[in-house]
C-alpha cells in the first residue's frame, strides 16, 4: 500500500487527535451530535410513512415530544435512550468533574423525557395509563435537559487548559457561544409560544440543531468529514486499491 494514501482502517485519521487529559472520544461526541441533529427530520419522516389515524399525513405537530403519540414513537424514545446512554458514559476531561456531573443530570433528564410523555395531540391518542402529572415531569425534565446542554456550550466546552488559545480554539469557542446563546433564546421562544398556546416545534427543533452543532464541533466532525471526503475521492479514482485495502483490513 502506498504510505501516503489514506488508510481505510486507520482510525486516527478519521478523528482528530485528543488531548492527554481527555477521557472521552471525538466519536462519542459526534454520535451525540448526529442523533440530536437527525431527530426532528427522523420523527417527521417516520410519522409521515406511518400515519396516525386522526392526524393529517405530513403535518408538523406542535412539539417534538408530541411525536411520542405517533408512528414515530420508537424513533423518539430510542433516540432519547441513546442520548441517555451517551451521557451516562461521557467522562469529559481528567479534571472536569463538572463534565461528568452535568452529563449525568442530562442523561437522567433525557430518560425522564422519554418515559413520561407530554399531552397527546388528540384526546383519542391518549394512552389509558397516561396522567396529567406525567406532563409536568416531562416539561421539567425537558427544561433541565436543555439547561444542561446550554451549560455545556456556554461554559464547559469553552474551557481550556492552555494559557494562550489557538486560532482554531478561539473559532470553536465563538461557535459554542453562539450555540449556547441560541439555545437560551429557543427556550425563551418555546416558553412564550407555549404560554400563548402556540406551537413549540420549531423552537425545539432549532435548539436541537444548535445542541448538535456544538457537540459536532467539540467532536471535531469537520476533521472527520474532510477525511472521509478525501478518502472517497482517492478510492473513487483507485477502485482496485479500495479492494486491496479492504481485504488487507479484514484479513
Amino acid at each position: 500500500m502506498n504510505p501516503q494514501s489514506p488508510a481505510l482502517s486507520t482510525k486516527a485519521r478519521l478523528f482528530a487527535p485528543t488531548k492527554q487529559d481527555d477521557k472521552s472520544s471525538h466519536l462519542h461526541r459526534q454520535l451525540v451530535g448526529w442523533v440530536a441533529l437527525l431527530l426532528p427530520i427522523l420523527l417527521w419522516t417516520i410519522a409521515d410513512l406511518r400515519p396516525t389515524k386522526g392526524l393529517p399525513r405530513g403535518q408538523i405537530l406542535d412539539s417534538i415530544s408530541a411525536y411520542y403519540h405517533t408512528g414515530a414513537v420508537a424513533a423518539f424514545c430510542g433516540s432519547l435512550v441513546a442520548l441517555t446512554a451517551f451521557f451516562f458514559t461521557y467522562r469529559g476531561y481528567e479534571k472536569g468533574r463538572r463534565d461528568l456531573q452535568t452529563a449525568w443530570i442530562a442523561g437522567i433528564a433525557s430518560l425522564l423525557v422519554a418515559f413520561f410523555p407530554t399531552t397527546a395531540p388528540l384526546a383519542a391518542l391518549t394512552p389509558p395509563w397516561w396522567a396529567p402529572w406525567m406532563r409536568v415531569i416531562h416539561y421539567i425534565s425537558a427544561v433541565v435537559l436543555f439547561g444542561c446542554l446550554t451549560y455545556f456550550s456556554l461554559v464547559l466546552f469553552r474551557k481550556s487548559s492552555q494559557g494562550t488559545l489557538t486560532v482554531d480554539k478561539k473559532w470553536r469557542n465563538r461557535c459554542y457561544l453562539v450555540c449556547g446563546v441560541g439555545m437560551l433564546a429557543c427556550m425563551l421562544w418555546a416558553l412564550i409560544s407555549g404560554l400563548n398556546g402556540g406551537s413549540i416545534f420549531w423552537a425545539e427543533a432549532t435548539a436541537l440543531v444548535l445542541f448538535a452543532v456544538s457537540w459536532l464541533v467539540k467532536g471535531r466532525a469537520g476533521w472527520t468529514l474532510m477525511t472521509i471526503g478525501r478518502q472517497t475521492i482517492h478510492y473513487g479514482r483507485r477502485p482496485q486499491q479500495l479492494i486491496h485495502d479492504v481485504w488487507g483490513a479484514i484479513r
